[in-house]
């Protein structure tokens, strides 16, 4: 699990609810009309923007990424991929075979190498896997920016509709206060819910693409490597170039040792 993300939610939401409890009531913040403007009005918003399959993929696999870590890392990769290398140099390819692989793009490249298929096959599969992966990825950061970029509008137009209706009773003081409040409220949501959870969830589905698109691409490469029996030293060598700088020395210095 990415415990920063559900840590900076959890952080959040303590955040506004200490600062509601010390001037007050919490219910005096819940409100339908408020509610149902942020929701129904973001909603539909989005509903216009994206096609309803671009939603059904984006908004569960977003939430999906956004909570959950890749189990390896590009550098447990490289070190992955060059013990496989060394493998098939050893066994030749169906050595692969009996290698457990906890990566399944990788265990999906090296099963292909197993069985023979030729490196224009491989390359193709795995290019467009990854392709659709990155495209769902996308799909999500672009439906939870779309909900923040329209939840403050919708929280404005509630706003707005709360202080005519204020103004329309302005003979009765006592909706006066009611009113005001449910104006403010919509306008609350709104920037909650934009800038607590999905502007910061769609920022982190975008780092996440990218971390994907560096390592399925370091793994397209070394299969390939592979296929072409090159040998484990040569292959780490080249994979090494996907590492931040900061890590390719201690990389470089282990492969030496």
């Amino acid at each position: 699990m990415d415990l920063a993300t559900g840590l900076g939610l959890l952080a959040g939401a303590i955040v506004l609810v200490t600062l509601i409890m010390m001037g007050g009531d919490l219910r005096m913040f819940l409100d339908l009309h408020a509610f149902i403007v942020i929701g129904g009005g973001a909603f539909a918003a989005t509903l216009i923007r994206f096609p309803l399959a671009s939603i059904f993929h984006g908004l569960p696999i977003g939430m999906k990424f956004a909570f959950t870590l890749r189990r390896m890392s590009t550098r447990d990769l490289v070190d992955e991929i060059a013990g496989l290398a060394e493998i098939a140099r050893k066994q030749g390819p169906i050595g692969l075979e009996r290698v457990e692989i906890e990566d399944t793009f990788l265990a999906k490249g090296i099963r292909f190498v197993a069985d023979g298929y030729d490196t224009d096959f491989i390359r193709d599969n795995l290019e467009r896997d990854r392709d659709n992966f990155l495209t769902h990825l996308d799909e999500g950061q672009k439906v939870y920016r779309s909900i923040g970029d329209c939840a403050p509008a919708f929280g404005m137009i509630g706003t707005l509709i709360g202080m005519v209706q204020m103004f329309a009773n302005m003979t009765d003081p006592s909706k006066l206060g009611p009113y005001m409040a449910v104006a403010l409220l919509a306008t609350f949501y709104g920037a909650a819910v934009a800038n607590l959870f999905c502007l910061p969830i769609a920022d982190k589905l975008g780092l996440k693409q990218h971390d994907e698109d560096t390592n399925r691409t370091l793994i397209i490469d070394g299969v390939l490597m592979i296929r072409d029996a090159k040998s484990p030293a040569l292959v780490r060598e080249m994979l090494i170039a996907y590492l931040p700088e900061k890590h390719r020395h201690q990389e470089g210095e282990l492969a030496a040792a």
